[in-house]
C-alpha cells in the first residue's frame, strides 16, 4: 500500500467484523413500522384518496440506532418499492439544516434526472416531484431537523414512502406514523457486546455483561463503544469495564453514557491517535480519508490511514462504501468530539488545522487536475515536483478520486468561507475546484456545483471588496443563467459585473460585462439597446488593438441589427467584420461573415448582389478547406437561385453541396452526424 492521493488496490478495509453481522432487536418497532405501511390513513378512511406518500418518523436521540432501523426497515420492504431506494441527511455533523434545494439537486442526479444549475428550492422540489411521479420509490430522509424540510420533499405520489430519521415530532405533517426508540434490550444489547467481545469472555460472566449493558442504557453507538474497547484489549474483564461507567455516571461527570464511554476511550488512546480523533469534528460533511486526517494532526498520511483503521475496529469511525479509503464520523459523537478538541486545543491550533487541511485539499486538486494535461511538458514538470503522496497514478484515478471526495470538497469551501478568516486559502480552493471539475466532468455536466462555488466565491469577494474576483464570479453567475433561462436574472448579474469591473478598473471584466449586457437584452428580445451595447464593447476592444475581438464583435452588432430590420446597418458591421478576419488572416472566419453578408442583402431584398456575395463566400470557403462551410454555402447559392428563376442551376449547386457532405461523412465514418448537419443547413436555408 502507497501514500498516493488515490489507491484502489485494496486500500478500503471494513471497520470491524461485527459492522458487517446482521441488524439486531428492535423486532416490536420494525412489526409496528411495517404494519404502519398498511394501515389505512385518514384520507384513505374518509373516502378520499391519498394525495402524497405514506410518512414513517422514526424518533430518537443520537447514538440511539434510529438510522440501523431505518435502514433495516428500508431493505425489509425494498421488494414493494421496485424503483429503488433514495437517501438523503437533513443536517450537517454540527446539527446545520442542508438546506432543501441541495437536498433535492442530490436526490435529483441520484435519478438521473437534469436539474438546471442555479434554480431555487420551488423549482428543484417540483422538478422531483414531476421526476417521482408515478414511481414506487422508497425515499429514507436521515437526520431530519425539522418537518419543513422534510415536508418540500415528499412525492405527491401516494405510492411511494418516506421514512424520516428525527430527534422528535414532526408536527406539521399530516398523518405521520411515529415511532420513538428508547435503548435496546438487555438480549440484543449482551448480543452486541458479544460481536466485540466474542463469546467466551460473555458466557464467563454473563452478569457483568447485563451490568455494562444497563450501565450503557442499552444504547446502540455506547454499547458499540464499549465493545470496541474491549476487543481491542483482551485482557480487560467486562466486569471492570461495568464497575467504571456505574461509579461515572455517579459522579454525574458525563451526561449521557456515551460521553461516559467516549470519555475512556478517548482519554486511553495514544497521544497522536487521540488528537487524531478529536480533530476528526472539521472533517468536512464528517467524511474523513488519510488525507483529510493527516492534514488536520499534521501527520504523516500512513500514521493517519493507522489511525482511521483502528478508530473504525473502535467503532469510533464508519467505514464508507467506497472505492477510497473513507470514513464517516457519526453525528452522535461530533458534539463530544468537538468539545474534547476546544477544550486540549488552542483556538489558533484549530484554526490552523483547518488551514492545513484546506491546503492539502488544493494540492490535491491541483494534482488531480493537471494530470489530465498530459500534452503539456510544463504540467509533466509540474506533477513529477509534486510529493509522492499527491500524486494520482492515471487520470482515471483522478477522476474517481474527485467524484468520491466532491461532497467533502464542496462542503469544505462552503466551511472555509462561513469562516470568515480563511478566505486566502478559501479562494485558492474554490479556484482549483473549478478548474478540476472542468477539466475532468466538463463545464456543462459539473455546472450545478460550479454554479455553487462562484456562489461562493462571490461572498467572498463582497466580504474583502475585491472587485475584480467580484467581477469574475457574477459574470460566470451570469452566464449559467443565461443558459438556463434566467435571463432577466442574468443581465442584473451582468450589470453588477460592469459596476465591478469598472470598480477595479479591469478592461476586460469591463467589455465582457458590456457585451453579455448586450447578449442578454437581445434574447429578451430589445434589439436596440442589444446593438448599443454591443457597441459599447466594441468600442472598449478598438481603443486596445484588440482586432480579432472587434472583428467578433462587429458580426454580434450586426445581428442586433439584423433582427432589429436595419440591413443597411447590419451589413456595414458584416462587412467590418469580413475585413477585420481578413486582416487577421483568419480565412474560415472572413467566409463565415461575407456568407451573412450574403444572408442580409437577400433579407433586403437584393437577390443579385447575394448570389455575387455567396459566390465569393464559397471561394474563402474552399480555400480554408472548410467542407462543411462550402456545402452551407452551396445550399445557400442554390435557393438563391430558385428565388431567381434559375433551378436548374440550383440543382447544381445542391448536388455538389450533398457530395461534399457525403464525402466528408465518409472521411470521418461518421455519416449521421453530417446527415443531421445537412438538415440543418437545408433548414436554415429554407427559413432564409
Amino acid at each position: 500500500m502507497t501514500d498516493q492521493a488515490v489507491d484502489t488496490g485494496g486500500a478500503r478495509l471494513p471497520a470491524h467484523p461485527a459492522a458487517e453481522d446482521r441488524f439486531l432487536g428492535r423486532t416490536r418497532e420494525l412489526k409496528g413500522l411495517r404494519a404502519d405501511i398498511e394501515r389505512a390513513g385518514l384520507d384513505t378512511l374518509s373516502g378520499r384518496k391519498a394525495p402524497r406518500a405514506r410518512v414513517l418518523l422514526i424518533a430518537g436521540r443520537p447514538g440511539s440506532g434510529r438510522t440501523s432501523l431505518a435502514r433495516e426497515l428500508a431493505r425489509q420492504v425494498a421488494e414493494r418499492y421496485p424503483d429503488g431506494l433514495l437517501q438523503a441527511r437533513l443536517s450537517e455533523p454540527d446539527g446545520t439544516p442542508v438546506p432543501v434545494a441541495r437536498t433535492a439537486r442530490e436526490l435529483l442526479a441520484a435519478l438521473d434526472v437534469p436539474a438546471p444549475a442555479g434554480a431555487g428550492e420551488d423549482e428543484l422540489t417540483e422538478v422531483l416531484r414531476a421526476a417521482l411521479a408515478g414511481r414506487r420509490v422508497l425515499l429514507l430522509l436521515d437526520d431530519a431537523a425539522g418537518a419543513e424540510q422534510v415536508d418540500a420533499l415528499l412525492p405527491d405520489a401516494p405510492d411511494c414512502l418516506a421514512v424520516a430519521v428525527a430527534g422528535g415530532p414532526l408536527t406539521g405533517i399530516a398523518d405521520v406514523r411515529p415511532c420513538t426508540l428508547g435503548g435496546l434490550d438487555t438480549k440484543s444489547a449482551v448480543e452486541l457486546l458479544t460481536r466485540y467481545t466474542g463469546s467466551v469472555r460473555i458466557t464467563v460472566d454473563p452478569r457483568s455483561a447485563e451490568s455494562l449493558a444497563e450501565a450503557c442504557l442499552g444504547q446502540p453507538a455506547a454499547l458499540t463503544l464499549a465493545g470496541g474497547w474491549l476487543a481491542s484489549r483482551p485482557q480487560a474483564a467486562v466486569s471492570d469495564l461495568a464497575k467504571r461507567l456505574h461509579a461515572d455516571a455517579g459522579d454525574g461527570a458525563e451526561a449521557t453514557p456515551l460521553a461516559r464511554v467516549f470519555r475512556l476511550v478517548h482519554d486511553q488512546l495514544p497521544g497522536q491517535a487521540a488528537r487524531i480523533l478529536r480533530l476528526l469534528f472539521l472533517a468536512p460533511a464528517g467524511l474523513a480519508d488519510p488525507h483529510t486526517a493527516s492534514a488536520l494532526a499534521g501527520c504523516s498520511v500512513t500514521t493517519a490511514r493507522a489511525a482511521l483503521e483502528e478508530f473504525a475496529a473502535l467503532g469510533l469511525v464508519r467505514a464508507v462504501d467506497s472505492p477510497l479509503p473513507e470514513y464517516e464520523v457519526p453525528g452522535c459523537l461530533h458534539p463530544l468530539l468537538r468539545a474534547r478538541a476546544e477544550s486540549q486545543e488552542r483556538p489558533g491550533e484549530l484554526q490552523l488545522a483547518r488551514a492545513r487541511m484546506l491546503e492539502r485539499n488544493v494540492r490535491l486538486l491541483q494534482s488531480c487536475r493537471v494530470i489530465t494535461e498530459t500534452d503539456s511538458p510544463q504540467a509533466r514538470e509540474r506533477l513529477r515536483e509534486m510529493p509522492q503522496a499527491l500524486r494520482f497514478p492515471s487520470p482515471r484515478a483522478a477522476a474517481e478520486w474527485l467524484s468520491v471526495r466532491r461532497p467533502a470538497l464542496l462542503a469544505a469551501a462552503r466551511v472555509a468561507v462561513a469562516d470568515g478568516e480563511l478566505d486566502t486559502v478559501a479562494r485558492r480552493l474554490m479556484s482549483q475546484l473549478v478548474r478540476a471539475m472542468a477539466a475532468h466532468f466538463g463545464a456543462q455536466a459539473a455546472a450545478p456545483d460550479l454554479y455553487e462555488v462562484h456562489g461562493l466565491v462571490l461572498d467572498v469577494a463582497e466580504r474583502r471588496g475585491l472587485h475584480r474576483e467580484r467581477a469574475a464570479a457574477l459574470l460566470n453567475l451570469g452566464d449559467v443563467d443565461a443558459q438556463t433561462g434566467r435571463t432577466a436574472v442574468a443581465l442584473a448579474r451582468y450589470r453588477a459585473a460592469l459596476d465591478a469591473g469598472r470598480e477595479a478598473n479591469d478592461p476586460y471584466a469591463t467589455g465582457r460585462a458590456m457585451e453579455s449586457v448586450g447578449g442578454a437584452h437581445q434574447e429578451l428580445g430589445d434589439y436596440d439597446r442589444a446593438a448599443d451595447w454591443f457597441g459599447r464593447a466594441l468600442a472598449e476592444r478598438l481603443a486596445r488593438g484588440e482586432r480579432a475581438e472587434a472583428a467578433r464583435l462587429y458580426g454580434r452588432t450586426a445581428t442586433a441589427h439584423t433582427y432589429a430590420g436595419r440591413y443597411g446597418e447590419a451589413l456595414r458591421n458584416w462587412r467590418a467584420a469580413a475585413a477585420g478576419y481578413r486582416k487577421e488572416g483568419d480565412v474560415a472566419a472572413h467566409a463565415r461573415a461575407l456568407s451573412e453578408v450574403a444572408r442580409v442583402q437577400e433579407y433586403a431584398g437584393r437577390p443579385e448582389e447575394s448570389l455575387h456575395t455567396c459566390r465569393e463566400a464559397v471561394d474563402w470557403a474552399r480555400r480554408a478547406q472548410d467542407a462543411r462551410l462550402q456545402a452551407a454555402l452551396e445550399l445557400r447559392l442554390a435557393d438563391t437561385l430558385d428565388r431567381l428563376g434559375d433551378p436548374a442551376a440550383a440543382h447544381l449547386h445542391r448536388a455538389a453541396a450533398e457530395r461534399m457532405l457525403g464525402k466528408e461523412a465518409q472521411e470521418d465514418d461518421v455519416p449521421s452526424k453530417h446527415g443531421d448537419d445537412a438538415c440543418e443547413i437545408r433548414s436554415a436555408a429554407s427559413e432564409d
